[in-house]
């Protein structure tokens, strides 16, 4: 089965890292676990969603590949109804970092057994890493993409802590400035150009809101070229 470049990469790093059983929350139509299965590096997954219907779709997915032995699907909010031994790897995409984050809180008592997590948030990224520190883990590594126009992040996680020294390595991602990312670089470049265009039309607007907006938008601003500074090794 051939993925998106996005879901390709996030069965890949969970095909590198695990043991051999994985779970894959909001499953949605079972494609990742059935990926998984096809790399011969798993043995077992448990494809579970909050949603029936696509795990009603997933489930079909799984029978058509003839992998009803090796893939299991499960109705779950979040990693509740997962029990500790299960897995020893989950993943968690394509959702808002803050959900995200209520699923690792909520799935607390996964903490001990689970040894790796790949994790794709999709919004609030400075949020989620202070998230993760908070809740004692630490990123391993991460990787970034662009595909159809869009930034994607995936993570590699593990128990553990972490603490970044400046503001925008939670936002940007300390290990992406530290290998020099190339996509994260494209990103930044993007991200200061169109901030400074939009600076530039709010300090000739008179109003309150505008004015708030630029002194904002002026700090957001020192923030990213900071990051672009120390990606490029400029002190």
């Amino acid at each position: 089965m051939k993925l998106s470049d996005r879901l390709e990469r996030i069965a890949a790093q969970a095909a590198e890292v695990t043991e051999g059983y994985v779970a894959d929350v909001g499953t949605d139509h079972g494609f990742v676990p059935i990926r998984l299965i096809e790399s011969g590096k798993v043995k077992h997954v448990i494809a579970m969603d909050v949603r029936k219907g696509p795990l009603a779709r997933a489930r079909e997915h799984v029978r058509e590949f003839g992998m009803e032995d090796q893939i299991e699907t499960r109705l779950s909010d979040g990693l509740k109804e997962l029990k500790p031994g299960e897995a020893d790897t989950v993943i968690i995409a394509g959702m808002g970092g803050e959900l995200m984050l209520r699923i690792l809180r909520d799935g607390a008592h996964m903490h001990a057994s689970v040894k790796h997590y790949v994790l794709s948030p999709q919004s609030e990224l400075s949020a989620f890493r202070h998230g993760l520190e908070q809740l004692e883990f630490a990123i391993q590594k991460e990787q970034m993409l662009v595909e159809d126009g869009k930034y994607y992040v995936i993570m590699h996680v593990s128990p553990g802590t972490m603490h970044y020294e400046h503001a925008y390595e939670y936002r940007y991602g300390a290990d992406l400035i530290r290998k020099k990312d190339p996509v994260l670089q494209e990103f930044l470049e993007r991200e200061l150009t169109q901030g400074e265009e939009l600076f530039v039309h709010l300090s000739q607007a008179k109003t309150e809101g505008a004015k708030k907006r630029a002194e904002s938008l002026k700090n957001e601003l020192m923030e990213t070229k900071e990051a672009y500074h120390a990606l490029q090794g400029i002190d």
